[in-house]
């Protein structure tokens, strides 16, 4: 790395210091927080952290009026959205109804409890989930319909998408769609009741199209031995043998399609799938993208992790929610995990039952079914400065990432994903020795391997003469050795 680049980057961490200084987020206290905010380091071993998200209040309908009136408690609410005009739109599903807020959620702008179906006023039944496309069509779940309906902006009914047909379907199926996400062309990715066989996907008609990202199952040699010796009766209660069913689902700006789900192994509770549905997520370091690492085995909430919920929030970040500890995991495109916060509780900041999670406006809010209610959670310094350089790396401007890598160590010293940061940058600016250090700190045995390899290139090429002198007076004494050896054997002969 040049000497002048060395300067300009101790210069901007200066600059960038007096800047955070005077900005008016802080490092929030962990300690004073209702959760734990930790990660895991290589050797998947805790280290806590500074927060990267503090509560920053909650949403109620019991809070909120419409047209004069209280709007009253949600009930049962199942999902959430934001439409790309902001406004934020509410599965309310005991009410059999949705909800439009507006971007601050402060304010109600409509209601929808019935719309016009060629002439007649109809209803909606238990409505669980909702999206909004980009050409601004509302798409929602009526589950106990067993549809799916289809309004414009103006509440008008575009379609409604009932009574998939397929050969591929068993005889007698009842369509009970529970979540969906609509991609750029306007296909329809649905997650239905007790459907095993993937993701069901629609066309712009409404014609069912067939599955996409099918789960499989690996079984062991016994597991595959018993299935073939075991009667009906036990292969239809060895649930390991099953499928797993998606839970949520989001989709990215270029069509990726990320569905979380069940896993009962805790490897991967995430997924991200090409237009063809094949899973191409990263699982970064340690090989995992299914949130805790350690899993406790004597309390209640023993067991792995069971995302329930996913959104992409860009620059290939993603967030999951835990619906069995109430924990968001945040992991970049990589599959590294960022940070972890959140929890189950009573205090402000925590969950009853935690179905849906949403980033608006860079706030992550978190909706409760139990309570009825949205959490709010704003991020801290130390948040902002991870987002901010994943975002850069995402972009590959691994070297403006070094300052806000090095402000990230300032706060938490431990953080090895900033090491590594840092030690990517010296590798494309040329310093292979600086890299070997960060990278080593960071536990990054690729790259250091990489920074290893040049810079021993580098030390090869830049002391290429000495080696050749070396080697040439090596071969010159071995030459005279050689020749007095034989000088000394022939006079002993003679």
């Amino acid at each position: 790395m040049k000497k002048g680049w060395k300067i300009r980057r101790a210069v901007s961490l200066c600059l960038l210091s007096l800047v955070l200084a005077a900005a008016p987020l802080g490092v929030a206290q962990a300690d004073k927080l209702p959760y734990d905010c930790y990660n895991y380091d290589y050797r998947e071993y805790i280290h806590y952290t500074p927060a990267a998200y503090e509560p920053a209040g909650t949403i109620s309908g019991k809070a909120l009026t419409y047209d004069g009136e209280p709007l009253g408690a949600f009930v049962t609410p199942q999902d959430l959205c934001q439409a790309p005009d902001g406004r934020i739109y509410i599965a309310d599903t005991g009410n059999h109804r949705v909800v439009v807020l507006d971007n601050a959620m402060k304010r109600v702008e409509k209601v929808i409890t019935t719309f016009d179906n060629n002439g007649t006023e109809d209803a909606f039944r238990q409505p669980t989930g909702v999206f909004v496309s980009e050409s601004g069509q509302l798409y929602i779940a009526d589950s106990q319909n067993h549809r799916v309906v289809v309004l414009n902006e103006d509440g008008s009914l575009a379609r409604i998408i009932e009574n998939p047909v397929s050969e591929s379907l068993e005889e007698g199926y009842v369509f009970v769609p529970l979540k969906l996400a609509v991609d750029y062309a306007d296909r329809v990715y649905v997650i239905a009741q007790n459907m095993f066989e993937g993701i069901m996907v629609f066309e712009t008609n409404g014609q069912f199209a067939g599955f996409f990202g099918t789960i499989d199952v690996e079984l062991s040699l016994w597991e595959k031995f018993w299935a073939r010796i075991a009667t009906k009766e036990e292969r239809a209660k060895q649930q390991l043998f099953i499928p797993t069913e998606f839970t949520g689902i989001d989709i990215d700006p270029e069509g990726f399609v990320y569905a979380s789900n069940i896993d009962a192994s805790g490897v991967q509770g995430v997924r991200r799938l090409n237009p063809r549905g094949e899973d191409i997520i990263k699982k970064g370091e340690n090989g995992r993208v299914g949130g805790d690492l350690w899993i406790d085995g004597t309390t209640e909430f023993a067991g792995p992790s069971q995302f329930i919920d996913v959104v992409y929030r860009g620059q290939g970040i993603y967030s999951c929610l835990d619906r069995k500890r109430g924990r968001i995991f945040t992991y970049d495109h990589e599959g590294n995990l960022l940070y972890i916060f959140g929890g189950l509780g009573t205090q402000l900041g925590t969950f009853s039952l935690p179905v849906a999670v949403e980033d608006i406006g860079g706030r992550l809010v978190v909706l409760d079914a139990t309570r009825g209610e949205i959490a709010s959670f704003q991020v801290t310094e130390y948040g902002r400065l991870i987002n901010e350089a994943v975002s850069l790396r995402y972009e590959g401007d691994e070297t403006l990432a070094v300052d806000l890598w090095e402000r990230v160590l300032e706060l938490d010293e431990n953080n090895e994903l900033a090491n590594t940061g840092i030690g990517k940058a010296y590798l494309t600016a040329g310093d292979y020795k600086l890299a070997m250090k960060y990278l080593k700190m960071g536990m990054n045995r690729d790259y250091y391997s990489v920074a290893w390899r040049r810079y021993r290139n580098e030390l090869l090429t830049a002391n290429a003469g000495w080696f050749l002198t070396a080697a040439a007076v090596l071969i010159a004494v071995a030459v005279i050795v050689k020749q007095r050896k034989k000088k000394k054997g022939g006079a002993a002969n003679g």
